[in-house]
């Protein structure tokens, strides 16, 4: 999603008074953005903390500032910045993580987000999941408050077209319940399940937006009609989607009866490797997608 983000960057966002500020990365991916933005892109180095004060200081000069790193470096290492610089002030300022959950696989824990989501919504921050490439233009078109855009990879099928965007969105219909899907698990879960009989599968909802404020009458109804809705995130249980959407339904009275949240478990195994390697430790890959919905643990 990283060239996706560049272009919108470039067509939508150059504009006088907006600036880049990158931690001395991105290398092989905005070079587009620096030549367009000239002197409103500034590496600041491997010195986060600061990143994040400059990008306040400048919006409080009335000037506009995204802040871009991979993502622990974007939303763990200027907590506090982010908390007292950004957050206590209402300041509109987008932090971009790129590689949320376990997209830096093999670079270990230190370079994985799995509790990001859940740090940002603590803090009062718009969390913004793109599933899909298209997503970003509209998820850019007005940063209001304090926000955090987490870039995946697109995973649909190929050679498929996506809804328009909306913080919900149906993209595989199906009538044995519902997954609930956080950003790209959607077009993972989208490319295990569509040549399943629609009888026989359930729905895909993929979710960009945190935190909840609302959830679609048609989840609701599967939720109360006993069919599963079955929550899907590279995030731990705690704080995230799944918590999430779990508290929606109790805070408003919103009964259900059939509840399977499949999440990141970290590192039960105590080692490291690809992405495709912990999604499978943690039952999040297209083949365990498949095996729960097919085996029995989803079906109505």
């Amino acid at each position: 999603m990283r060239n996706a983000f560049a272009s919108t960057l470039i067509e939508q966002c150059n504009h006088p008074d907006q600036f880049f500020l990158t931690g001395d990365l991105g290398f092989m991916a905005l070079e587009g953005v620096r030549a367009a933005f000239g002197q409103r892109f500034i590496n600041m180095g491997v010195a986060e903390q600061n990143m994040v004060g400059v990008a306040a200081g400048l919006v409080r000069e009335g000037l506009k500032a995204f802040v871009y790193s991979i993502a622990p470096f974007c939303y763990a290492r200027p907590f506090e910045q982010i908390r007292n610089d950004i957050c206590l002030g209402r300041l509109p300022v987008c932090l971009v993580g790129n590689g949320g959950g376990y997209a830096y696989g093999h670079m270990g824990p230190t370079h994985h987000a799995l509790e990001d989501c859940a740090a940002m919504t603590a803090l009062g921050v718009r969390v913004l999941v793109p599933a899909f490439d298209e997503d970003i233009p509209a998820m850019l078109r007005f940063i209001g408050g304090p926000t955090y855009l987490r870039l995946g990879y697109d995973a649909r099928p190929k050679g498929t077209a996506v809804p328009t965007y909306e913080p919900w969105r149906l993209v595989l219909d199906g009538d044995r319940g519902a997954i609930v899907a956080l950003g790209p698990l959607a077009g993972l879960a989208w490319g295990a399940l569509e040549r399943i009989e629609r009888s026989k599968r359930p729905a895909v909802w993929a979710v960009s937006e945190l935190p909840l404020t609302s959830v679609p009458d048609d989840i609701l109804k599967h939720a109360r009609d006993g069919r599963p809705v079955i929550v899907v995130e590279e995030h731990v249980a705690a704080g995230g989607l799944g918590m999430q959407f779990s508290h929606f339904l109790a805070t408003h009275n919103k009964p259900i009866r059939r509840f399977v949240h499949r999440y990141a478990h970290g590192y039960p195994t105590e080692r490291f490797g690809s992405q495709a390697y912990h999604r499978r430790i943690s039952g999040l890959d297209q083949e365990a997608i498949l095996a729960f919905v097919t085996g029995g643990e989803a079906s109505s």
